[in-house]
């Protein structure tokens, strides 16, 4: 679900922020979209209400975030990478392995820095209270 949908009290709305900061920390010229996701029927059949999402334009291309959570609780993060006609260049996931996947992953050194991050919001959300 959009970011922006989500953050429907302080709690939620500080940490949507404080996840953009982690990615401004990183990649300093990246734009954050807290409304990936149009509102169409369509696309709204396939939203999980359950989750953050947010857009990024990082280096290797647009990039969709999705922290899947349980009771308030991370417990997974989904991260897609798409070219500029909409092909998937890499997907990640920390659920299972914390591997790169697609046909054109991104360098190393972007690699830390994801999983970095991923690791920070796991902390901003399971550590710290609701």
């Amino acid at each position: 679900m959009n970011a922006a949908e989500q953050a429907t009290n302080p709690a939620t709305a500080t940490k949507i922020a404080a996840i953009v900061n982690l990615f401004k920390q990183q990649f300093p010229s990246v734009k954050a979209n807290l409304q990936p996701w149009t509102n169409d029927p369509d696309t709204q059949e396939w939203v999980d209400p359950h989750s953050i999402d947010i857009g990024f334009n990082l280096p290797p291309g647009h990039t969709l975030i999705q922290l899947r959570l349980h009771d308030h609780r991370l417990i997974g993060i989904e991260a897609s990478c798409f070219g500029p006609f909409g092909s998937q260049r890499w997907r990640f996931s920390t659920i299972g392995e914390w591997k790169f996947l697609g046909t054109t992953p991104p360098p190393p050194g972007f690699q830390e820095k994801l999983k970095q991050i991923c690791h920070e919001m796991f902390v901003l959300f399971n550590h710290s209270q609701p």
